[in-house]
């Protein structure tokens, strides 16, 4: 595997860490503004990295389909809507400030559950990254490695306040300043086995790259919106949450655009 492919690979999980280790350095829980400041900048680079680095692609790509090229980027759009509904509906989770867990009952604790809810939307930010890695070594003109690069330096800042969020409220719980880590660590182990598994599917199935390029974009929407959205904008102050959104966006577009 090319050094360029693992560093693409490992640098979302370095924001994790990073973020994480954010219980070593702090002495209190983020307050609920910056909570929603940073989940909202989170959505914003999603939902820009979903356009510009995996839909516009998997439409470029499938190119020579005429006027009906965009029908890969909306077959895999949907599949990566239902295959992350799926797993919402059949993994036990409990989103941040939420009272009820979702998903079928478990015997699982609080602390495990809060860790689910974020490694199921790690899953599609995984699943991102190896895919674009996949068509840049294939040799797909329509992705680039700087692009790649871009791709995962923009879900490693947007993984910087995710591990945060993650550690930092369970370390206000009583848990100790290790374990706290170690659960924030766990919540983004996920994503480069995410990536990997994408790349050797893609590598089976390269004519698929397009559906596969959607299918991640689907995906990580619907995180967006079930999700990242409400949490941003709950609360008093939920104009913080949209501005850091609408950063977060220009954020990733930037780097898109300057280093695709």
């Amino acid at each position: 595997m090319p050094f360029e492919t693992l560093q693409g690979i490992l640098l979302p999980f370095l924001g994790t860490v990073l973020g994480a280790a954010c219980v070593f350095v702090m002495r209190s829980a983020l307050p609920p503004a910056v909570q929603r400041s940073l989940t909202g900048f989170a959505a914003g680079v999603m939902v820009a990295a979903s356009v510009w680095s995996l839909l516009i692609p998997a439409m470029e790509e499938a190119e020579h389909l005429g006027q009906l090229a965009f029908l890969p980027a909306v077959a895999g759009f949907w599949l990566g809507i239902l295959f992350l509904l799926l797993l919402d509906r059949t993994i036990p989770h409990l989103h941040r400030d939420s009272a009820s867990p979702e998903g079928p009952r478990t015997r699982l604790g609080r602390t495990a559950m809060l860790v689910l809810a974020v490694t199921l939307h790690n899953i599609p930010e995984g699943m991102a990254v190896g895919v674009v890695l996949a068509g840049w070594m294939a040799g797909d003109e329509t992705i680039s490695l700087t692009g790649a690069l871009a791709l995962s330096i923009g879900i490693a800042l947007q993984n910087f306040p995710e591990g945060a969020i993650i550690s930092m409220p369970l370390r206000a719980e009583g848990a100790g300043k290790k374990r706290a880590f170690l659960y924030g660590v766990l919540s983004g182990v996920v994503e480069p086995l995410a990536a990997l598994l994408t790349i050797l599917a893609a590598g089976l199935i390269l004519p698929a790259l397009p559906y596969l390029l959607s299918f991640a974009a689907g995906a990580m929407i619907y995180v967006v919106v079930e999700e990242l959205i409400p949490e941003a904008s709950e609360g008093e102050h939920s104009n913080l949450g949209t501005l850091a959104f609408a950063a977060g966006f220009t954020v990733m577009l930037a780097l898109d655009v300057a280093l695709g």
